[in-house]
């Protein structure tokens, strides 16, 4: 099915630079990860005060934005320059699942009424990494599949939280948007778990 991470190799080349130039000065794909992880512990320490402080609404797309170019640096500086480990892989896998988790749920305290269809939006985020995981403990290759991959979630929230700060009423619709990313986050879960099962 569609996904935004099928824009991804265009991504990668545009942001090949950078990463040869954080290379030539010791940065190593297991210090960018945590980078990655690190930034999005305190940007969802400020989204969640977002309901007192709109303007944090617009730190959620930005660092989307560039928490998508570190993730695609670090697995770069890993197959490119052989800089590939164990310890990154795991770092990477744990690294993507937490930091959904904390961009995500902060978002339950700028929405009160989506409380609940943000925790299980957040819970589903980690179910479709899982089922991403589990094609490669089976030898059916690590999963990719949408409709609501990490990448598709990250362009869901940032729009969302960019639109929340020029309307704020948009938070009326918060419930059903989450509920719905959900119900895709369901069908990516069968996706990949289809896809594992047919190659298997």
């Amino acid at each position: 099915m569609p996904s935004v991470y099928q824009l991804k190799p265009r991504f990668q080349a545009l942001l090949r630079p950078v990463m040869r130039a954080l290379a030539h000065e010791g940065w190593s794909p297991n210090a960018v990860t945590l980078l990655a992880l690190a930034g999005s512990v305190v940007v969802g320490a400020a989204i969640s005060q977002a309901r007192a402080r709109p303007v944090f609404y617009l730190l959620l797309p930005f660092w989307l934005f560039a928490r998508m170019a570190l993730n695609a640096i670090d697995g770069m500086m890993a197959r490119e320059l052989n800089l590939a480990t164990r310890l990154g892989a795991v770092l990477n896998e744990a690294g993507d699942v937490l930091s959904d988790v904390a961009l995500y749920l902060p978002l339950a305290f700028a929405a009160r009424d989506a409380l609940w269809p943000v925790v299980v939006f957040s819970i589903a985020a980690i179910l479709t990494e899982f089922c991403g995981v589990l094609g490669a403990a089976l030898n059916a290759g690590r999963r990719y599949e949408g409709p609501m991959g990490k990448s598709d979630r990250a362009f869901l929230a940032g729009a969302l939280a960019l639109i929340t700060f020029a309307i704020p009423e948009a938070l009326l619709w918060w419930p059903w948007i989450f509920s719905a990313a959900s119900g895709l986050a369901v069908l990516t879960c069968w996706n990949r778990i289809h896809a594992i099962v047919s190659q298997a």
